[in-house]
């Protein structure tokens, strides 16, 4: 599942760059990794641990879920399907990028 998230990410990289910022997922219990910094050129969507701007802890399957405009942003942050660490101007647009 992780692999396939990563595929669709890298597929929107294009919209994502405008995001400019840095966004660490932690994935579910096992805590998995996935990376996101739209600073650098060519956006970097890796499964490296590094500092970020924003931190979002959500299930894999919430995640993709959200990719595909299945779960609305707002509201599994309301359910608490979904943490914001650090900015939440930056999850905010990260949002509007995925629901486009």
């Amino acid at each position: 599942m992780v692999e396939d998230i990563l595929s669709e990410m890298r597929a929107r990289s294009t919209a994502l760059r405008s995001l400019n910022a840095s966004v660490r997922f932690v994935l579910g219990k096992d805590g998995e990794i996935i990376h996101l910094d739209a600073r650098s050129n060519p956006i970097a969507i890796t499964q490296d641990d590094q500092d970020a701007d924003c931190t979002i802890r959500i299930s894999p399957e919430n995640l993709a879920k959200l990719i595909n405009g299945k779960l609305n942003p707002m509201l599994a942050f309301t359910m608490g399907k979904l943490k914001v660490e650090g900015s939440m101007g930056i999850a905010m647009k990260l949002a509007q990028l995925l629901d486009e």
